[in-house]
């Protein structure tokens, strides 16, 4: 990734403005280059654009009056977590201030009888779960990277888990949001449903920090299983692993985790993680249940993948085998990056009606090696969510040209399967212009209708979602 790109900076002496804003902040508030370049969105293969200013919240009350202030003085405020989004989204198109939200991070309830959580924004996936272990509950959500709920709220992430216990739009109840005038409101209810009004809570999560500042949610929990069970199963090819994925979702099988990896992913993944699967298309799975339970669940499966060229199903035995194992699925990302020196990653994804899952793969792993590409596929196939990871020399235009064809391609597909162009990442900057062939233009007009009341002056993460999205009043 290249240096990020300054727009501006702030002179402190003459602008009395950013001065009132430091008496009011102190030192959580920095113009300095290595802070406002590390809040430039890093992460992925998109411009790298910093911000003005960095405000680090530690309250409601912080975010909100950082937020007046930018609304009275024109300024865009982007809501920061731990930095791990991929479209593009934490890219300050028209500078302004990043809301750093990484200091606001504690559990503020654990209610065990309702199985519910409500925590600050900046807490992270693996903070919670590692506070709720003791009680044995776990909430569920992992997207990989160890991300903030809030950001994880804010881009309606999924994960690994994803095919038994939902995505974020399922298991957020509530969430505390400070609007663009600084209002503070409460999305929704604690209890498990509600058919009062308008669904806000549904509103903001996935809204990408563009209608306000997610600042708590209130989350469901579970039961931490009494048995797991995480296994591997290698394929003779891809058609043959696909197509015992669909059969598995098909017959309803409990299935808690059924991930993808193609030839070139295990290649890297046991290069990177030191692993040591047969370099061929593979299921990572785990099953969770009791003890009885689990064992039928992965004989059945063992039948499913022998009808599809599988072989036989190998039991990660040890808890660290099983840890050994999902660590190199979540760090799938870096060891495609390995696979080229120097390289940065495109990691695009789309999501298909579980039917059409073999026909997009194999379509688009036959672009992959028709257009001459070095790319990975992975994904939680299990509810027709997959990922493209391409390895590209940033110097080299063809590797960008190749991974664009392919991605518009996929994404093509995707739509005309009645998918998604966008299973978890969100569109950022990334995908705007695949937002209106999806979505239709009344819906999308909608959508900016709502962005409109909510954000007249287009302070809130502008240039996202929306092609023209940078257009500010």
């Amino acid at each position: 990734m290249s240096e990020p790109k300054i727009r501006r900076e702030f002179d402190d002496a003459g602008d009395a403005a950013l001065n009132a804003l430091r008496e009011r902040f102190g030192e959580r508030l920095s113009t300095a280059h290595a802070i406002v370049s590390q809040h430039s969105g890093l992460e992925g293969h998109h411009a790298s654009l910093a911000p003005d200013a960095v405000i680090y919240a530690e309250s409601n009350e912080d975010v909100a009056d950082a937020i007046r202030w930018c609304a009275d003085n024109d300024l865009p405020v982007i809501a920061h977590g731990a930095g791990t989004s991929l479209e593009g989204h934490l890219s300050a198109i028209h500078g302004g201030v990043s809301l750093d939200l990484t200091r606001m991070n504690a559990i503020l309830d654990v209610s065990a009888e309702n199985l519910l959580a409500t925590v600050q924004a900046g807490v992270t996936r693996e903070q919670l779960n590692h506070h709720l272990r003791d009680l044995g509950l776990f909430f569920p959500i992992d997207p990989g990277a160890n991300a903030t709920l809030g950001g994880m709220t804010a881009t309606r992430a999924s994960g690994t888990n994803a095919v038994r216990y939902g995505t974020m739009r399922d298991n957020v109840l509530t969430a505390k949001v400070v609007l663009a005038n600084g209002a503070v409101i409460e999305t929704g209810v604690r209890a498990a449903k509600s058919s009062a009004g308008y669904d806000l809570t549904g509103l903001f999560v996935g809204s990408e920090g563009t209608l306000g500042v997610i600042t708590e949610v209130t989350l469901r929990l579970y039961g931490i299983p009494e048995k797991i069970l995480s296994a591997t199963c290698v394929f003779k090819d891809l058609d043959g692993a696909v197509s015992a994925v669909i059969e598995t979702i098909q017959l309803g099988l409990g299935v808690a985790r059924i991930e993808l990896l193609d030839e070139t992913q295990v290649r890297a993944s046991n290069a990177f993680s030191k692993l040591r699967l047969v370099e061929q298309p593979t299921l990572l799975l785990e099953f969770h249940g009791s003890p009885a339970g689990v064992e039928e669940q992965a004989l059945q499966f063992a039948d499913i993948a022998a009808g599809h060229r599988g072989g036989a199903l190998i039991i990660a035995r040890t808890p660290e085998e099983r840890s050994r194992l999902w660590k190199a699925r979540h760090d799938a990302y870096f060891a495609a990056k390995a696979l080229l020196p120097g390289a940065v990653v495109w990691t695009t994804d789309v999501c298909v009606p579980i039917a059409a899952l073999a026909d997009s793969i194999l379509k688009t792993r036959a672009d992959i090696e028709a257009e001459g590409a070095l790319a990975t596929i992975v994904g939680h196939v299990g509810d027709g969510n997959y990922h493209v990871m391409f390895a590209i020399d940033p110097q080299n235009p063809t590797h960008m040209a190749r991974a664009s064809r392919i991605n518009e391609r996929m994404i093509s597909r995707a739509i005309e399967a009645g998918g998604t162009c966008t299973g978890e990442h969100g569109i950022g900057i990334g995908k705007r212009d695949k937002l209106i062939a999806e979505r239709g233009e009344t819906n999308v007009t909608l959508m900016r209708t709502i962005k409109a009341a909510l954000d007249p002056a287009n302070i809130l993460n502008p240039g996202k979602i929306f092609v023209d999205g940078g257009a500010r009043p």
